[in-house]
């Protein structure tokens, strides 16, 4: 088994981004196989950004992965930048990447109504580079958030379309997706994802946010009309709390909702959550600080990394390049 995924160095990293994906990127060191870790910042520039912040937020990224207990010696944690053949198999896969399936991206349209001057071609293409970024590995198993299945779902039909019409040479991945916490909401927002550019201020709560910070969020938090605490499509507030306190014990939601048996109202609930996610956080705010401070460290490891992780890339470009029948024959390089 072979893991890989990415994440975006752009915004800061909020408990969606904690629970749906770096979560899931440390469990995967315990599994068998290799797992295969990068930070996207070829992905940030699809949108308007400052060259300047965009390489700040990825050593601030990069320290959060590893603070969060991200273990480079166990784990191949890289810039994608620094690994050119993401961009060339992105080009190569174009090929067999239909235009009807892009136009069809709910993120892709969500995005592009957001942009005032420039709706660019790469953000439209984003998930082709998206299916590079985990064809270039021959990766079996993508851990993502549950916002990402339809970008999950073209990758598998691109590496399917691929291998039917140039041989079997990519791997179809699987989509792996949280049991608990898969889609965690605005706390004042309940019905939207938390996010750093479409959710609100109070309603996101950041991995490096102080306790107190944290508690006043989930104390202000929109719950729902009457007083029961459980888990339903008509309480999408104490739902989504439901969900972040699971996630952070590390329980289901049936276990969060028996723990809440005794509670006095909503607002034994909010202090419950904030005090699941302060401990989940706190150990990871405190190991960033030092980690974030280094930054000839944080390139040093994302050098190694890029290394180990060319050497993958290399062959599966050959091999893409051969069947394709573009570059060099292999049999010339003799």
């Amino acid at each position: 088994m072979r893991i890989f995924s990415g994440i975006q160095p752009t915004g800061r990293k909020h408990l969606g981004n904690f629970i749906g994906a770096i979560v899931q990127y440390v469990a995967g060191q315990e599994q068998e196989g290799e797992s295969i870790y990068c930070v996207v910042d070829l992905h940030a520039t699809t949108v308007a950004y400052e060259p300047g912040v965009l390489r700040e937020r990825l050593y601030d990224t990069t320290a959060i992965l590893i603070a969060a207990g991200l273990d480079p010696e166990r784990s191949i944690l890289f810039r994608q930048s620094d690994v050119r053949e993401h961009s060339e198999l992105a080009w190569l896969l174009s090929s067999v990447t239909s235009w009807g399936d892009l136009n069809r991206m709910h993120q892709f349209k969500d995005k592009a109504g957001a942009q005032r001057d420039l709706v660019s071609a790469g953000l439209f293409t984003y998930p082709v580079l998206m299916a590079a970024d985990v064809l270039a590995y021959r990766a079996t198993t993508v851990p993502v958030g549950d916002d990402q299945r339809q970008h999950i779902e073209l990758m598998r039909d691109i590496a399917a379309r691929f291998n039917a019409r140039y041989g079997d040479v990519l791997v179809v991945p699987e989509g792996v997706y949280p049991e608990v916490g898969a889609r965690i909401m605005d706390l004042q927002e309940p019905t939207r994802k938390m996010s750093t550019t479409g959710g609100t201020e109070e309603g996101t709560v950041y991995v490096l946010d102080e306790p107190k910070a944290i508690e006043k969020k989930f104390k202000r938090a929109v719950t729902d009309s009457g007083s029961e605490i459980r888990a339903g499509a008509d309480k999408p507030g104490v739902t989504n709390l439901l969900e972040i306190l699971a996630a952070a014990r590390g329980t289901s939601v049936a276990d969060a909702e028996t723990s809440m048996a005794g509670a006095r109202g909503y607002g034994d609930l909010k202090g419950a959550t904030a005090e699941a996610v302060v401990e989940l956080l706190t150990p990871v705010r405190e190991r960033y600080e030092a980690l974030r401070a280094d930054e000839g460290e944080l390139e040093r490891i994302l050098g190694r990394g890029a290394e180990k992780a060319s050497a993958i890339t290399a062959d599966v470009l050959t091999d893409v390049r051969a069947v394709m029948g573009v570059g060099c024959p292999p049999a010339a390089r003799r």
